[in-house]
């Protein structure tokens, strides 16, 4: 108990300065909200009455406890742009976002793990070379420059699959395809390089002696020591798989809280920039948390 509420803090504390780092970096970016609302041709009283209705008028640091009071009453604001409530915005869109990441990184467990157990059992073949070449592809591809290529094969030249949009099945392949198989690609070579770490310990030798079967070697003994380097690379992904949802809602045209934070960012609608940081910090904080927690579940010789 005592590790885990000192993770809690810690997390608290890097939610805290996340939103604090973002909170300033908005304001010092050159670019008036209440002129962009306004418009090129308005007046200035105009954009004075647009100013003090935002309440960016205030100092900095006015609105910077005002924001804090807000996120204490559970709060994040009103748009900028449409008036409308930062968290209920937000809640019409993360659910899309959470069905994207959550296949993506199921896509990049399955086939990660599965190609890089297999790489590591045919070591030094032409099967392990093969899947390193892949894994190589993909970790140095950009997720932008796959999305297009996905397109242009599977949407443009088959005609197999739709482009754009949201809301089918058909519609989520090729975006959980391009988050799904990068993360994929860099969990394969970490799980091989870790399988093939434990492999040369001396204890699978000895259960090799003791005449169990190398499936249960492997998957039983072999993998579950090697989980531990893989975990927290999957951590990371998944957070990294987050992010990337800003890129990818953006190329397929799908709703979703990415879309909405580019949408926020062009027109410079702090609140909603704030609260989409805010979401993506927490979830993040809150993998890691639970990838330091389980350190001890998977190997029991690792104790906080």
């Amino acid at each position: 108990m005592p590790y885990f509420l000192r993770r809690l803090l810690g997390a608290a504390l890097v939610v805290f300065g996340a939103l604090t780092v973002v909170f300033l970096v908005l304001f010092w970016l050159p670019g008036d909200p209440a002129a962009l609302i306004a418009g090129e041709d308005a007046s200035a009283e105009t954009i004075e009455r647009i100013r003090d209705r935002l309440g960016t008028d205030r100092p900095l640091w006015e609105q910077y406890a005002a924001y804090l009071q807000g996120l204490a009453r559970g709060d994040l604001g009103t748009s900028f742009s449409t008036g409308e409530p930062v968290f209920g915005r937000l809640w019409a869109q993360v659910p899309s976002t959470l069905v994207l990441t959550c296949l993506s990184c199921a896509v990049a467990i399955v086939v990660g793990i599965g190609a890089g157990v297999t790489a590591a059992v045919n070591r030094d073949g032409w099967v392990d070379q093969a899947i390193q070449a892949a894994t190589l592809f993909l970790t140095s591809m950009p997720s932008f420059w796959l999305g297009i290529l996905l397109i242009l094969v599977f949407s443009v030249t088959l005609q197999w699959l739709p482009a754009i949009g949201s809301g089918s099945l058909k519609q989520l392949v090729l975006p959980v395809a391009c988050l799904g198989l990068i993360a994929a690609g860099k969990l394969a070579r970490m799980v091989r390089d870790s399988v093939l770490d434990v492999l040369d310990e001396p204890f699978v030798t000895t259960l090799r002696g003791k005449g169990l079967r190398e499936r249960q070697v492997l998957y039983r003994h072999v993998l579950r020591n090697a989980l531990i380097p893989v975990v927290t690379l999957l951590g990371i992904l998944t957070g990294e798989l987050l992010s990337g949802a800003v890129v990818t809602e953006t190329l397929f045209a799908r709703q979703g809280v990415g879309r909405i934070l580019v949408e926020a960012v062009g027109v410079k609608d702090i609140p909603v920039v704030q609260g989409v940081i805010l979401f993506v910090s927490v979830i993040y904080v809150l993998i890691n948390l639970l990838v330091d927690l389980s350190y001890g579940w998977i190997d029991r010789r690792v104790r906080p």
